[in-house]
């Protein structure tokens, strides 16, 4: 086998789970209940993967999944038999991971004796609180929702699965598969707030000749305004290296993108609050369009008696919380998700933290799973 061409990551696994990995398990399992998919960290997962990304961490990989119990017992069997008996290279890729200079990275490179594959042998039990932070196939919280980040919530519900004999693993990607109504409002409610909190100071930047300044709150508004339009869309915002990618998917992307784009290339603060104008227009009118409150008027206006254009988003956010029937949701404060009132990766990659961090905002007399 050669490798003509790339061959995108999810289709890679996909063979190599059919071709290489099922086959190894019937001749040498038999009838071992496993689930097999490509799920989690990686690019491939969310559809991005290039020729690039085979420097490391891609490759002919995935997940299988068995039962608590037999993930015990056989785990490490299986391991040591796909590592004698996978072929060394699959499609003309290496399926031996060898080391980087950073020890916690692995890439694809050819190797005589067995395979250090990544075939990651685990359970449910095991993957899924790792992963999220909590067990989805148990009542799932507000907290759960909230103290998740939605990379996490993307890179569980994209990808692929290859096979699932009990269903479990569908059933929940299905259960994960957007937010329930009242935390969809909440958490756009919260997009909408951040929007308001910094949307004048574009102009009271360039007015006292910061046009850095203005420049930089623009870039935030601007990345503000499309991890609003992906919730918009029911999309789980992806974190910064693929949030342009994932937004460009959106049909609503080739309406908005001028204007946003053309925000962040202005020189001066009038042009970039023009733009930055355009754009509130256009995601106000989507907001209209999905029928979550009544009409608002998507026009900008002045920011009270100074003469910077804004839309006074908070008027869309306050809309929002007034559409809340959940009590705990109407008591939380207006701080969102995680990484809406956060984005350091250290706090964002630590489930545990993240759930404390979270928990420490819910309102007086909540439960704590609530």
């Amino acid at each position: 086998m050669s490798r003509d061409s790339f061959v995108p990551g999810l289709e890679l696994s996909r063979r190599f789970y059919h071709e290489a990995v099922r086959p190894v398990l019937d001749a040498r399992f038999g009838e071992l209940s496993h689930t097999a998919a490509r799920i989690g960290t990686g690019s491939e997962v969310l559809g991005f993967d290039t020729a690039r990304s085979a420097d490391h961490e891609w490759g002919p990989r995935l997940q299988l999944f068995l039962s608590r119990d037999d993930s015990e017992r056989y785990a490490q069997d299986v391991v040591s038999a796909l590592s004698d008996e996978l072929p060394k290279t699959f499609y003309g890729y290496p399926t031996n991971f060898g080391p980087t200079e950073n020890e916690h990275v692995r890439h694809m490179v050819v190797t005589d004796g067995p395979v250090f594959h990544r075939v990651d042998v685990t359970s449910l039990d095991a993957w899924l609180p790792r992963h999220l932070g909590f067990d989805p196939r148990h009542a799932i919280t507000t907290l759960d929702w909230l103290a998740t980040p939605t990379q996490a919530l993307a890179e569980l519900t994209a990808g692929a699965v290859f096979h699932d004999r009990t269903g479990e693993l569908t059933t929940v990607r299905s259960h994960l598969g957007w937010y329930p109504e009242q935390v969809w409002r909440y958490l756009l409610a919260c997009q909408w707030q951040r929007l308001s909190q910094e949307e004048a100071f574009v102009g009271r930047c360039g007015e006292v000749g910061d046009e850095l300044g203005s420049a930089v709150v623009a870039g935030r508004l601007v990345r503000d305004l499309m991890r609003l339009s992906l919730l918009m869309h029911r999309r789980y915002p992806p974190y910064g290296k693929w949030l342009g990618s994932a937004f460009a998917r959106l049909p609503f992307a080739a309406t908005v993108s001028p204007a946003l784009t053309a925000a962040l290339a202005a020189t001066t603060w009038p042009e970039r609050e023009d733009h930055l104008a355009m754009a509130y227009t256009a995601v106000a009118e989507l907001h209209n369009r999905l029928g979550l409150t009544e009409p608002l008027d998507p026009a900008t206006r002045p920011y009270h008696d100074r003469p910077f254009q804004v839309l006074h988003a908070d008027r869309f956010s306050q809309a929002l919380l007034g559409t809340l029937t959940d009590p705990t949701l109407r008591a939380w404060p207006r701080t969102g998700a995680v990484d809406q009132f956060s984005d350091n990766t250290d706090l964002l990659g630590d489930r545990a933290a993240a759930r404390r961090v979270t928990a420490a905002l819910a309102p007086p007399g909540s439960e704590p799973g609530t």
